[in-house]
């Protein structure tokens, strides 16, 4: 079901789709950035081939696409993330001088998906590097949710809340999004990076062709393939990461389907020193904690772009045993929830899972199957993608 809704959702195909409805259009200058840039570029290039003369490529490091980087006209730039280095202040210097060269001509196309935040900066006259660090950081530990922290970021920045709209002024342009951020509000995507301008009209034609809800249907339509009935979260979950656990422990519970699948985003408050782990391994850790002993729920969180957090685990899928694995391999269950070390824990368990990155980032999937798959298809439960 988790490969299903990345495969509803990525990058690729979501471009190709859109860009095969724009007949005639040429888009010789194309900008992608974000975890699914190499992804969407490749779509871009599927569709408009040889038309594209350049193309700004820029990703989280270890996200990139070697194939991108043997075309000429390509260049690709691996930055980082969830903290901005002085990677991201180069990339950002790239695309302003590139905005700045731009032909009058022109009409670029961008392909913009989360993650761009940290991936590529230009900082405003008298903000200095290490004030931006300190907003991320502080932002990170505290939990803050992704639009509280984009508007934060764009009060630093030359480029994030309109800031490319006012670089690019009234030339015409065409944005395509892959979202993870509540409402699909294009002005928080990346921290606003090709959001409007609110001191100035522009021509930037936008489009969102991918989000949580497009992931969730795939994981659906992928279970009723199968012949389970699944129910979707009524809206996007959030919150913080062991509240949601508990409420979607209670909901698989309750409900009369074989499980549930639900969208969103949760937040978690780091302590001053937090051991391996993100907001989906501490979610899924917090969920495993509260299964009954013999209760055959399995429940998967992952996030949809392949990693949790800083770390390369994408999340977890845990059963009412992972405590007690965990335990036998020598971890301290309690001590790893308590410092932010789910990762541990999980591995201890078996319990994780990796990906590798996905091609597309619309937040975190939690999906909890009220039947183990061994009793469902004789066959064993799985423990690792």
């Amino acid at each position: 079901m988790f490969d299903a809704a990345l495969r509803a959702v990525a990058g690729r195909a979501a471009v190709e789709s859109h860009l095969a409805q724009v007949p005639g259009s040429s888009f010789p200058v194309v900008f992608a950035v974000g975890k699914a840039a190499s992804s969407m570029a490749r779509g871009a290039r599927a569709v408009l081939g040889g038309a594209i003369q350049q193309m700004l490529v820029i990703t989280k490091t270890g996200h990139a696409d070697p194939e991108l980087a043997a075309v000429p006209g390509i260049t690709l730039l691996e930055s980082a993330h969830p903290l901005p280095d002085a990677r991201s202040l180069a990339a950002g210097a790239e695309l302003v001088r590139r905005l700045q060269g731009l032909a009058s001509a022109v009409r670029p196309l961008f392909l913009i998906s989360g993650g761009s935040s940290s991936l590529v900066e230009a900082l405003r006259e008298g903000v200095t590097f290490e004030e931006l660090l300190a907003l991320n950081e502080r932002g990170l530990a505290a939990g803050w949710d992704i639009a509280q922290l984009n508007t934060r970021r764009a009060s630093l920045s030359l480029l994030k809340g309109g800031g490319v709209a006012r670089l690019l002024g009234t030339r015409r342009a065409l944005a395509l999004f892959i979202s993870d951020v509540p409402g699909d509000d294009v002005d928080v995507i990346g921290s606003g990076l090709l959001g409007h301008d609110s001191g100035q009209a522009d021509s930037i034609e936008r489009h969102v062709i991918a989000n949580v809800e497009g992931a969730v249907r795939g994981a659906l339509d992928a279970a009723a393939a199968h012949g389970l009935s699944f129910e979707a979260g009524a809206r996007r979950f959030d919150g913080e990461a062991a509240e949601v656990a508990a409420r979607f422990v209670g909901a698989l519970r309750e409900t009369s389907a074989d499980g549930l699948v639900w969208g969103g985003e949760s937040t978690v408050r780091l302590p001053g020193r937090p051991g391996r782990g993100g907001r989906n391994t501490h979610l899924a850790l917090a969920a495993a904690r509260l299964l009954r002993a013999g209760e055959s729920s399995s429940i998967l969180a992952a996030g949809t772009d392949g990693t949790d957090g800083p770390t390369e685990d994408a999340g977890a899928i845990v059963d009412s045993g992972s405590v007690e694995r965990a335990e036998l391999a020598g971890c301290d269950v309690e001590r790893a929830f308590r410092e932010f070390d789910s990762g541990l824990a999980l591995e201890a368990a078996e319990d994780l899972v990796h990906t590798g990155p996905t091609g597309t980032n619309v937040g975190d999937l939690l999906i909890g199957i009220k039947h183990s798959a061994k009793s469902l298809r004789g066959l064993a439960e799985p423990r690792m993608l």
